[in-house]
């Protein structure tokens, strides 16, 4: 006696050994015994053999007609083998009754399973919804297998075009789209990136970083709604006082500006003068919720999109020539020994004489003009060189806090391309890459007038029982992050005992909320808490700074991006064939005049700070890779020292392209820190 059995869904047959009320011993065709239920024994039969049966029960199956079938069945629930009977005939035997259990199993569509080998057939409307379904199945089939067939081809349909930055980055691994593609690779042996590049998809390595950049971060495009820059209501006082920017000459969000008085009378009051847009608008109006949603300017060689829309911008950047309504810190130093004597915050009108352009003026505004005994000429001399002193006895006693002093041996790099700037980049326009060293004296006024004003407002908000958002760091061990938070605590990078994002309120959010903070404090003083928008433990802050974190880490992991296709840009342009580098680790090498950092195979054994050329292999603007090859050591007998702030994490920030798409059916991002020096 043979007995056939359904298993989890699939159906055996094999030999009866033993029998009892719920149970029996079947041995199967391959010598294994096992345990079968009696309530899922579904055929008892002496001939054929278990496998003959079952092979002849599959062959009859394929030629039942379901339609025919589903006509046949009655209305009841019935058996398969009495649609065996009704079927093939009245005498239907083990192979035929098989046969008909095996095509109602497969076709839930047409039948429905009532448990135990018993069914009903569907409702007329069930069914053709259901046919309608599996055709819909074969059609869009054979779109994927046509469209991977295109691609392996050499081809990219429309279709696909249309969705390739969803399919890399973010995709929908039911959608036809990303099912070819992932049928096109396996079909090619060839990886995503590569297929769809070589059949066409792809046609712009500029646009295709640009493009992915705007898909993940700007999904809903970068334009701004309509809106009209507010007036400031309020009547503000007019600053005695003849205030000077220091800025690149593309800077359009002037946020900053500097003033020296008293000079020569042993007193000096320094101010440092902030864009107030929070004067303008507050916490949840119109302006403010684009602002919440972008969160900071996205910088980009040639292009920028800023926080605020144009319009906006320019009815607050400290423009020269106007008088600014500006959020002014006010500090008095001893003129002969820089001892800070007090400091006061006012809300006023600053008016503006210059915007001065320290990319015009670095060759002129050197350290030998500004601490020589000749009248320099260029504008406000002498309150420059007062600015670069104090810059200097403020960086020296952050040092002291700090344990040791900074040392910047590498310096910053400006991107420039041949292009108006009024429209996108098209990635093929001719870069000029410059150095600028950090720490030159332009640039160290403006840093630690910044991070004067940054952490005395930020010790100000704590001292009124404000909340701010503040940026600190534990130690300057490797590893130790920076971190935002709403309370105060020491930033041992920056030297100083708290740090606040305040300066720059046209260009990050967080400056901006941490602005309406401070008005809060000029207006209420101690009993600012209770004015001020933001409260102690609110939410909306702890919000803000999730969300900023987040967008600020991804825009400043674009700009490395494409200020790394850039720079491959300019080796292509250039025909740059060798480079001077030096070793860091584990194969990697950074480049001695280009921001640039790979791997070159055979400097894993060499010595970190070894200097080292290499012949330029090749570049691939996609994958932002740069392909070298080591040529030789370069004699000296000195090892350049590690860039302060330098660690492994800088090692090709870039990074290699990261694809979503997985044949077998995620890319990551460091956020940025801040610049022991950096800038506002």
């Amino acid at each position: 006696m043979y007995a056939l059995f359904d298993d989890a869904g699939r159906f055996h047959a094999g030999r009866v050994m033993s029998e009892a009320d719920s149970s029996m011993q079947v041995e199967l065709d391959s010598g294994k015994r096992v345990k079968v239920k009696a309530a899922n024994v579904m055929l008892k039969f002496a001939q054929p053999g278990p496998a003959e049966l079952i092979a002849q029960a599959q062959a009859l199956s394929a030629e039942i007609e379901l339609d025919l079938a589903w006509e046949f069945a009655p209305e009841a629930e019935f058996g398969f083998a009495d649609l065996a009977r009704d079927y093939f005939s009245a005498s239907a035997g083990p192979a035929e009754q098989a046969a008909a259990l095996f095509r109602l199993f497969e076709a839930p569509h047409y039948f429905r399973r009532m448990g135990k080998g018993m069914f009903r057939k569907a409702p007329e409307e069930t069914v053709k919804a259901a046919l309608l379904g599996i055709e819909r199945k074969k059609q869009l089939a054979a779109t994927i297998d046509g469209w991977a067939a295109d691609l392996a081809a050499g081809q990219c349909p429309a279709p696909v075009r249309e969705q390739l930055y969803r399919i890399l980055f973010k995709p929908d691994k039911n959608s036809a789209e990303y099912k070819a593609v992932v049928e096109a690779s396996k079909l090619a042996q060839r990886a995503p990136l590569d297929l769809l590049k070589d059949a066409g998809a792809i046609d712009s390595p500029y646009q295709f970083h640009w493009r992915r950049f705007l898909f993940e971060q700007f999904p809903h495009g970068t334009g701004f709604p309509e809106l009209s820059a507010p007036a400031i209501k309020e009547t503000l006082p007019l600053a005695p006082v003849q205030a000077f920017s220091i800025d690149d000459s593309a800077t359009t969000e002037i946020d900053d500006a500097l003033s020296v008085t008293g000079l020569g009378s042993g007193t000096v009051i320094f101010g440092i003068h902030i864009a107030a847009p929070a004067l303008a608008f507050e916490p949840d109006s119109p302006i403010d919720k684009v602002a919440r949603e972008r969160l900071s300017t996205v910088y980009m060689p040639g292009w920028k999109l800023t926080m605020l829309p144009d319009e906006v911008v320019q009815a607050y950047t400290l423009t020269e020539g106007r008088d600014c309504p500006a959020v002014s810190l006010y500090l008095t130093f001893d003129e002969a020994t820089l001892t800070l004597q007090g400091s006061e915050t006012r809300i006023e009108r600053v008016p503006i004489a210059a915007n001065l352009r320290h990319d015009q003026l670095d060759e002129v505004v050197t350290e030998a003009a500004l601490t020589g005994d000749a009248v320099a000429e260029y504008p406000f001399a002498y309150e420059l060189a007062f600015a670069f002193r104090l810059a200097r006895s403020l960086k020296a006693q952050r040092e002291v806090v700090r344990g040791k002093p900074e040392n910047f041996n590498r310096p910053d790099y400006n991107f420039r391309l041949d292009c108006d700037g009024n429209s996108e980049p098209r990635g093929d326009e001719r870069v000029l890459i410059s150095t600028r060293r950090r720490g030159a004296p332009l640039d160290l006024i403006v840093a630690e007038a910044m991070i004067l004003a940054n952490s005395t407002w930020g010790g100000w908000l704590a001292d009124c029982g404000v909340p701010g958002i503040y940026r600190s760091q534990a130690s300057m061990l490797p590893g130790v992050k920076v971190r935002m938070g709403t309370r105060p605590q020491p930033h041992a990078g920056m030297g100083v005992a708290q740090y606040s994002w305040s300066t720059s309120p046209l260009r990050r959010y967080v400056d901006l909320v941490n602005q309406w903070q401070i008005i809060a404090c000029a207006r209420h003083g101690r009993t600012a808490a209770l004015a001020a928008p933001f409260r102690p433990k609110d939410a909306s802050l702890f919000a803000v700074i999730s969300n900023f974190d987040a967008a600020y880490s991804a825009y400043n992991d674009f700009q490395r991006g494409i200020e790394r296709y850039w720079t491959l840009r300019w080796l292509e342009q250039n025909e740059a064939a060798e480079l001077e580098v030096t070793v860091m680790k584990d194969g990697l090498v950074r480049a001695e005049t280009l921001p640039l950092v790979f791997r070159v195979p055979g400097t894993e054994s060499l010595p970190r700070g070894c200097p080292v050329r290499v012949r330029v292999a090749g570049t691939d603007l996609l994958t932002l890779d740069l392909h070298a090859q080591f040529v030789a050591r370069i004699d000296t007998e000195t090892v350049p020292a590690v860039n302060e702030g330098e660690t492994d994490d800088d090692a090709d920030s870039a990074g290699p392209l990261t694809l979503a798409i997985d044949l077998d059916d995620g890319g990551a991002a460091a956020p940025a820190e801040d610049l022991p020096a950096g800038a506002s």
